[in-house]
């Protein structure tokens, strides 16, 4: 059965499909209705203001939190109550809007642990890789610097690398230039560019508008929980609706 619902899951353009996700913490209701599919391959941003449901969206898919309706499609698996580590052996990745790196262990420690946790391996197995994702993140010579002593850009890489370290299909990125200088931003953009470009599928929550409609091929916006607008990024960005939602984002 397992061989039968891989080659179901390779030969379908959809890696994510959400139907109908609700979530309430007891009368405050975070989200609602909310239903969209990812391609794979694809690079979807997401936008709303602060309390919009973006991270509990996130949070939904990686299991940290459970929906109170609806369900998630993952690869040709329906998701139920895996915890977060299942998901991320399954392939589902994520950062996190303030870095939090593995305090007391160098950058490239934090590497290991992620890779060997999430594909259920030894360190040994997964020391090249690591080591290549660290230079593909611009970390290679802080590999023996504690983590928890870099810069915000590159614990914002490490976020990314370590992601990258457990080899998803799908990266969830929740405001990873939230902070940055324009130039640093810039460089961060560039990278997920290049992570894009490998084939890997990304969700990004972003605020920096200019960041995401960089990268992103379609954009969905939430507002109140609720998916309010969804498409090309320029469409999406002209919507009247967006327009007032986003008064004095910045662009």
């Amino acid at each position: 059965m397992e061989g039968s619902s891989e080659g179901v899951a390779a030969a379908s353009p959809t890696l994510l499909q959400a139907d109908g996700l609700g979530k309430s913490f007891g009368a405050n209701r975070v989200l609602h209705d909310v239903s969209f599919t990812v391609r794979r391959g694809e690079v979807l941003g997401i936008l709303g203001p602060n309390g919009a449901g973006k991270t509990t969206l996130f949070n939904l898919i990686s299991g940290d939190l459970r929906p109170n309706s609806g369900t998630i499609r993952f690869d040709g698996h329906m998701l139920g109550g895996e915890p977060p580590f299942r998901r991320a052996r399954l392939g589902i990745g994520r950062t996190y809007q303030i870095p939090l790196p593995y305090g007391g262990m160098t950058t490239f420690e934090n590497l290991l642990v992620s890779a060997s946790f999430a594909g259920n391996k030894s360190e040994s197995a997964v020391y090249d890789y690591c080591a290549t994702v660290l230079e593909e993140c611009e970390l290679g010579g802080k590999a023996n610097k504690m983590a928890d002593t870099l810069t915000l850009l590159d614990r914002k890489r490490l976020e990314l690398a370590r992601a990258l370290a457990a080899r998803p299909k799908l990266l969830l990125l929740d405001e990873i230039a939230g902070g940055l200088t324009d130039d640093e931003g810039r460089d961060l953009v560039e990278l997920v560019r290049k992570i894009r470009d490998r084939g890997i599928t990304i969700v990004w929550i972003e605020h920096v508008l200019h960041a995401l409609m960089a990268v992103a091929e379609r954009v969905m916006v939430l507002d109140f929980g609720e998916k309010i607008a969804e498409g090309p990024p320029r469409e999406v960005i002209e919507d009247p609706e967006v327009k007032r939602v986003y008064m004095g984002i910045e662009v």
